[in-house]
Order: structure tokens, then sequence, then C-alpha cells
């Protein structure tokens, strides 16, 4: 079965917050793609701890770079949308679809232009002023919860 979103991650820096995306995915059914190189080995014990034991369950595909990704995707026809605090398109008003592709960059830079290029739609959650970052995961949960509620689809193959 499809899952009905996926998650990417570009070049993710810090393992705790890459596992604990991968534990709120396998708990929703969603698969996680992490766009190679990470800022850390992927088989690091950090990434096991903060994804527990639900590591087993997640779906994860590994691609060895962006071009490698973006070859999958185009085979995969899916959109992809790019959350980034340079958009101020607010992720509360966008139309998910089944299928959609949930883009993150990395925790340190972002995404870069390319990156940027490539994305069907740029997302922003919106904060205060004064603020500067969200967690990753937690950005993550927020826009994944977003779109499941969105297209209504059940979570976890349910």
């Amino acid at each position: 079965m499809q899952p009905p979103i996926r998650i990417a991650l570009y070049q993710p820096d810090i393992p705790g917050n890459t596992g604990t995306i991968l534990r709120m995915a396998a708990c929703l059914g969603l698969s996680v793609d992490i766009i190679e190189p990470a800022g850390f080995d992927m088989s690091d014990r950090a990434l096991k701890r903060a994804g527990m034991d639900y590591l087993e369950m997640a779906t994860l595909t590994r691609h060895v770079s962006w071009d490698a990704f973006r070859d999958w995707q185009a085979g995969e026809g899916q959109r992809l949308l790019l959350f980034t605090t340079r958009s101020d398109r607010p992720y509360t008003n966008f139309q998910y679809q089944a299928g959609d592709i949930l883009l993150f960059g990395r925790e340190s830079a972002g995404a870069p232009e390319i990156v940027h290029q490539a994305a069907e739609a740029e997302l922003n959650i919106t904060m205060r002023p004064q603020a500067r970052s969200l967690n990753l995961a937690i950005c993550t949960a927020m826009a994944a919860g977003e779109a499941l509620r969105q297209i209504n689809l059940p979570s976890a193959g349910a």
C-alpha cells in the first residue's frame, strides 16, 4: 500500500531529529526519504536511540544524492513541496494531495537554490517575527498532520 504522503529530508544534520521523524512516520504509516549525504553516520547510536524500536517499522529510502532523488521522483510523478522560511505561503493555505512529498532542508542551512527551483510549491510554517526557526521534527509533524487531515486518509494503513 502506498503511503498517503512522504517525508523527504535533504541532507539532515542531526541524528536525533531524523530518528524522531522516522518514529513519527512509522507510527503514522508514512515513508521517509533521506537525501544524502547526511551530516552523521546513518548507523549512529543517536539515530537508533531517538527512533527507539520504531526504526524496524519505519519505511526508509536512502538516496545517494539530490540527482538520484530527482530521478526517482520523476519516475514516481509525485509533487515536491518544500517547507522553507523563505516562503510567505502558509502551509495551512495549501491543498495537499495523496502522494505528495513534503521536503525539508538541512537544520543548519536549509535547502540550496537547486532544491527551491525543483519544488512545485514552497510553504512556510508561520512564526512570531522574533522567532528564527522551529525544530525540524516539530515542523515535519505539523506538516504531516495538516496534509493527512486535508486528504482525509486514515494513517497507518488502518
